[in-house]
């Protein structure tokens, strides 16, 4: 038999709530986190709007902040939720191997240098060509060694390993919006086989800067709703016109089931089904029929031994653009066939924007005290239904509802897919 997988930890900074609860409270109540964008002027783009995290302070989170004073924000984001995730589980109390204590995340940037390596390159310019040598001479004066180090997509799981002596795997992984439920996926395997007890999974992510706004926008993938920011994320409606950029971290401590019950761990739930695909079609478009998705939806609940009707949440991916919240309910219309109909789907993004690598983990939580509490957040900004989109979203109003099993969607640029399912902890 294979080792059971539970979550005893959990903690998350996002753009409505810098603690679990803080962010649960929000969800419940349908309140947004989005308005105008204050990290850079972005008075000329065509989106001047985010979900961004407000009055973070790391001393919060940890003793001395000044070890990450040349962090991102990513890093600092991950930081917090971790602390929050292992003070939560008291893991690091059972004095444990830490050789047995891995990192697993699916984190992504928080800080570019845009200004500044633009602006070496513009002045080394001469007739049109850069000068190397002048480039170079300015670079070594100009750009501090740690400041770009910190940019590096590993930084965010090494100083975690750091933090917490986690001497186990080391791993991130970067696969656009399925990151961080990738790497809670891949963290669940890693214990499932036995090469750890335990598991820091999770992800962080800020791409509120100029060049991640601009990239998006060329994509035409950002809403434009400018007059009505807190309006401007509307998962499923009719109206849609694009998701809304956010930042944050969330975090969860794996636990295989005897090591956790050992130390008398409480147990917020157990992680059943992980399924991943590609769609293997294009670089930015997700497949018309959905086939990637159908498919990871398919493979997840054959890894819980679960049926549709077994499922009563669906957390969808449901980022507000047109071609998403259509393919992602013909992909649940498909795999549950007639419980599509019955089974509540609501997208907390209508709330807190888009976290990128970070909004898996953000949303698994969410599908854990879903669980915990029996209730089910809303999909806000839903007024207008949409013919292509007719399941029930759980329009604007948190709903009271019997959880014992939920399932969250996470389908990301490039054809990424990966569907977790969380169910209760059954003894």
């Amino acid at each position: 038999m294979r080792r059971r997988v539970v979550v005893t930890g959990m903690g998350a900074v996002t753009p409505i709530g810098r603690t679990i609860e803080e962010m649960w409270k929000s969800l419940r109540e349908g309140k947004s986190g989005i308005g105008l964008i204050t990290h850079f002027d972005a008075s000329h783009f065509p989106t001047k709007f985010a979900a961004e995290v407000k009055d973070f302070d790391l001393g919060m989170y940890v003793e001395d902040p000044k070890r990450f004073q040349f962090s991102g924000r990513n890093i600092r984001f991950a930081v917090g939720a971790a602390k929050q995730a292992m003070d939560d589980s008291g893991i690091l109390d059972s004095k444990m191997d830490p050789s047995r204590l891995g990192i697993y995340l699916g984190a992504g940037e928080g800080q570019q240098d845009f200004h500044l390596v633009m602006g070496l390159i513009a002045e080394s310019q001469h007739e049109g060509q850069v000068n190397l040598e002048s480039f170079t001479r300015a670079g070594l004066q100009r750009l501090h060694a740690q400041t770009e180090l910190e940019q590096e997509p590993n930084m965010p799981a090494g100083h975690l390993a750091g933090l917490f002596d986690a001497q186990g795997p080391n791993l991130n992984c970067l696969t656009a919006c399925a990151a961080s439920s990738q790497a809670i996926g891949e963290a669940t395997e890693i214990i499932r086989r036995g090469d750890a007890d335990a598991m820091l999974s999770g992800g962080a992510h800020s791409m509120i800067h100029p060049f991640g706004v601009t990239g998006f926008n060329l994509l035409t993938a950002l809403s434009t709703h400018n007059e009505d920011p807190q309006g401007a994320s509307r998962p499923f409606d009719r109206d849609r016109d694009g998701f809304v950029l956010g930042e944050g971290a969330g975090m969860v401590v794996l636990e295989e089931l005897e090591h956790a019950k050992k130390r008398g761990a409480r147990i917020y739930g157990e992680i059943i089904g992980y399924g991943s695909t590609a769609d293997a079609y294009r670089i930015t478009d997700i497949h018309p029929e959905g086939r990637g998705a159908v498919a990871c939806i398919r493979m997840a609940m054959r890894d819980a031994g679960v049926n549709p009707e077994d499922i009563q949440y669906i957390n969808a991916h449901g980022t507000s653009t047109e071609v998403n919240d259509k393919v992602e309910t013909a992909a649940i219309r498909q795999t549950f066939g007639s419980a599509a109909y019955k089974t509540p789907v609501s997208s907390i993004k209508s709330m807190m924007g888009h976290l990128i690598a970070a909004a898996g983990s953000v949303e698994a939580i969410t599908c854990l005290l879903s669980i915990r509490d029996n209730v089910v957040p809303p999909t806000i900004n839903y007024t207008t239904p949409d013919p292509d989109c007719d399941l029930d979203y759980i329009p604007n109003a948190a709903r009271d509802w019997p959880v014992k099993r939920a399932l969250s969607n996470s389908f990301g640029f490039g054809g990424q897919n990966v569907s977790l399912i969380f169910s209760e902890y059954v003894a």
